[in-house]
């Protein structure tokens, strides 16, 4: 009897072991999510697609619509938070608001002092999750291949448009709100190059480093205004997502891994400003620029192009893709 009873505690402890790591993955994922929607070119979508959660994550936003009022009616709270996925969410969230805050506060730090080396990883992690995600297509026809190239088109034509001036505006705030965050849950497109494009970005990032520092009244305004356009589009745009995903999946897939291929023009470590404009504030804001070989990186440019460590932190890039991709068959293959 003891030893049944032994065996039952070593089975709950192993649950429990279990759950806890669960939920610091989530946390992390979440995390590495936030980050990745600071850097302009690096797709939150995509982290959510290669660490697993892409589909489950729109269908948790998919599920606050009106029937979450009915729910919330007939099954109280409980059944209201099991609808919407609470506790994965919380964590996620929870996940994401970290890796913003790391983003802002340290991650632009070294966009700014070695941006080579971290675009090179960055386009190792994309170019990866590319292959990653056209190997889930179950059926290659003439139909997804031409959603293939489409999306790669797109996608390159949406990186080589000039930055837009933007606006303090708060109904402009708004709506690149609702702009961005529907880049956020697509792989591929970046939230934060879409308000580059729009000219949102130098005024976004910096009133989130205010508002994190000094809490200003005005800088909270604009944060909460943003936010309102967030949510918009969120709910918006991930039920189209969630229906493509149900009804035309392999395409979408296509279309998908075509972004990602198409960005990868964004994300090209060594690039050279072609037209440069100064900010009412006096900053200086790159407009248009153009990508270079590391060699003529380094004559036309002036700058060091570190080489040898942006191959390095390309592969391991690449090699943290194609790791979760190992593991998570050998998962499947073991259950």
């Amino acid at each position: 009897m003891s030893e049944e009873k032994t065996i039952l505690n070593t089975s709950n402890q192993a649950e429990k072991a279990e759950g806890m790591i669960t939920h610091i993955l989530i946390f992390l994922k979440g995390m590495a999510m936030g980050i990745a929607e600071v850097i302009p070119g690096v797709s939150g979508g995509t982290i959510a697609f290669i660490t697993g959660i892409y589909e489950r994550l729109l269908n948790c936003i998919k599920s606050f619509d009106f029937k979450l009022i009915s729910t919330l009616k007939e099954e109280g709270l409980a059944g209201a938070w099991k609808a919407i996925d609470g506790f994965f969410l919380v964590r996620l969230l929870g996940g994401m608001a970290t890796g913003v805050i790391v983003g802002v506060l340290g991650v632009t730090f070294l966009l700014e002092q070695y941006p080579e080396p971290l675009w090179a990883f960055f386009f190792g992690l994309i170019l990866a999750s590319a292959v990653y995600i056209g190997k889930q297509i179950e059926q290659w026809s003439i139909v997804p291949i031409l959603c293939l190239i489409v999306g790669t088109v797109v996608a390159y034509g949406i990186t080589t448009l000039p930055m837009g001036q933007g606006s303090d505006s708060l109904v402009v705030t708004f709506f690149a709100g609702a702009i961005a965050i529907s880049a956020l849950i697509l792989p591929g497109i970046s939230g934060s190059f879409i308000l580059l494009l729009m000219g949102m970005y130098t005024i976004i990032i910096p009133t989130i480093k205010t508002a994190l520092k000094t809490f200003e009244v005005d800088a909270i305004i604009v944060l909460l205004v943003f936010g309102s356009g967030c949510l918009l589009g969120l709910m918006t745009f991930s039920r189209v997502l969630s229906w493509t995903f149900q009804n035309h999946k392999n395409k979408t897939l296509a279309v998908l891994t075509g972004f990602m291929l198409g960005s990868l023009n964004k994300i090209w470590p060594w690039r050279e400003p072609v037209d440069v404009i100064t900010t009412a504030s006096g900053k200086e804001k790159i407009v248009t620029e153009r990508n270079l070989f590391p060699e003529a990186y380094e004559q036309i440019a002036g700058n060091e192009s570190h080489l040898m460590l942006c191959i390095v932190l390309f592969v391991v890039g690449a090699v943290l893709v194609l790791g979760m991709d190992y593991y998570g068959a050998k998962k499947e293959e073991a259950a």
